[in-house]
């Protein structure tokens, strides 16, 4: 699925950062289409659900929590 985004782009001295106005994800470049793509890619790597690489272990823990 593809989705559409709104990026603000500036140049801080030698390079130029891009960063994505939905959600809070930002990147650089040497230049502003270079910092364009690895936005692109931050936002791919933003979007992709996590990958457990060992299962979770469930447990229950019991706290003492004061009556006031």
């Amino acid at each position: 699925m593809k989705r559409t985004f709104t990026a603000t782009v500036w140049q801080e001295w030698d390079w130029f950062v891009a960063q994505c106005l939905e959600v809070d994800v930002a990147s650089q470049g040497e230049t502003e289409d270079a910092a364009l793509a690895n936005l692109r890619e931050a936002l791919k790597l933003y979007f992709t659900p996590p990958v457990a690489t060992v299962a979770p272990q469930v447990r229950t823990i019991e706290v003492e929590v004061s009556a006031d």
